[in-house]
């Protein structure tokens, strides 16, 4: 396994980090006085367009496709992208200037992917384009989602036209008024083999019969982009916004759910570097009980167990990235599992000794760390939780036991190294 830096991640870790110290950074507290004075809390604030603009121009836009397409001839492969999604992640607004955001990296794989060309010239060129943003409806509020076969909003074909009818919640994205259209999972055929009952219609966020109950709030936090409670009341569309075709929305979740997940745990390494940073800042201009608390044994403790706590989940995210360039998504499934556990709960790790060592400024509104540790701590459920990532481990881990026997594995059953 090499991580070394290709010459174009070079070149584009260069001029991504550029970007950042120039144009991201200061435009935080543009944002927030945007945001402040429109006074709603899903605003779009301008300067974001402005970060786009000028992030196309740099050209970093769209980094995030690693397959080769006709919007991404030449794609960033996964190990390159890495280190480029970790600087992103360091501040809130870096994902979206660069079109690398959530839901929406996801949403545009799969319809580049499995969409029709109809559905590619509606739907996908305009995400492309940073013109639209999307949401994906899968989780439900009655019933346990974190196993998928649970899902029960119903997808039933009349005619030329499929009619929807449940209930989804914290869908990502739903209250962004530019949000446009919802990608829905639900059973199409309730008796057919359990893993192709379910399939994926897109649904556009202006339909009748769809409605957004409420936004929900993270730790009291009210995302801008919003964490939604929808309604699906004989919402109609026609049959030919299936996605792929009747039944595969579990083959097409998996596709989706892979790249989401490792995407997520850069931007968490991102974020951890981040507080690293601003706690070190911190204890060096503070001084209590007679010298600086960065002289103080807990708080050198801290520090140095952050860093390598933030090196181990790098290099696990940057050996899951390797994987899927060259064993592919299904073959890096269980190393994506184990980063997804790590990362959110390194970076959460970080984030809250950082919130010790600012003491009550940490959790107040003044400093970023109190919404960092907010969206952290919701992605140990996001893309399943910890104990989903955990189980699928520890069945990797037990499948050559519980082949052989009692006995166990012989050492050519056990490989040290993928």
């Amino acid at each position: 396994m090499d991580f070394a830096f290709s010459p174009r991640a070079t070149e584009l870790r260069d001029r991504l980090l550029a970007f950042m110290d120039e144009e991201v950074y200061p435009a935080e507290s543009v944002f927030a006085e945007q945001m402040r004075a429109s006074g709603d809390p899903h605003h779009h604030p301008h300067v974001l367009e402005e970060l786009k603009a000028s992030a196309r121009e740099r050209g970093l836009w769209n980094l995030f496709l690693p397959r080769v397409t006709e919007w991404t001839p030449d794609p960033v492969s996964n190990v390159d992208y890495a280190p480029l999604a970790e600087i992103t992640g360091r501040s809130p607004l870096g994902p979206e200037s660069l079109n690398s955001a959530a839901p929406d990296t996801g949403n545009m794989e799969i319809l580049a992917l499995f969409g029709t060309p109809e559905q590619k010239d509606r739907w996908l060129v305009p995400l492309l384009e940073g013109e639209i943003r999307s949401c994906f409806a899968m989780t439900e509020p009655d019933v346990a989602s974190s196993d998928a076969r649970n899902i029960q909003l119903s997808i039933r074909r009349e005619g030329d036209e499929y009619v929807l009818n449940g209930r989804k919640w914290w869908i990502s994205g739903a209250a962004n008024p530019r949000c446009k259209v919802a990608i829905v999972m639900g059973k199409t055929d309730p008796d057919a083999p359990t893993y192709s009952q379910q399939s994926m219609v897109l649904v556009p966020m202006d339909t009748p019969g769809l409605t957004v109950v409420r936004d929900l709030l993270v730790f009291g936090y009210n995302d801008r982009e919003g964490h939604c409670e929808l309604n699906f009341d004989n919402v109609r569309v026609p049959v030919t916004n299936i996605l792929g075709e009747e039944g595969s929305g579990f083959a097409l979740a998996q596709a989706r759910l892979g790249p989401g997940r490792i995407h997520h745990c850069m931007r968490c390494i991102g974020m951890a570097e981040r507080a690293l940073e601003l706690m070190c800042r911190r204890v060096t201009s503070r001084v209590a009980f007679g010298k600086p608390l960065a002289q103080q044994g807990v708080i050198q403790e801290w520090i140095a167990d952050s860093r390598i706590e933030i090196e181990q989940a790098r290099l696990l995210t940057m050996k899951a990235a390797w994987l899927m360039d060259t064993v592919g998504n299904k073959g890096a499934r269980i190393e994506i599992s184990a980063i997804k556990v790590v990362a959110p709960n390194v970076a959460l790790k970080v984030v809250d000794r950082a919130i010790q060592a600012h003491g009550g400024g940490g959790v107040s509104q003044d400093f970023p760390l109190a919404g960092m540790y907010a969206g952290l701590r919701t992605l140990r459920f996001a893309d399943g939780p910890d104990e989903v990532h955990r189980m699928q481990l520890a069945r990797r881990e037990l499948a050559p036991y519980l082949a052989t026997g009692s006995g166990g594995p012989t050492s050519a059953d056990i490989g040290v190294a993928r």
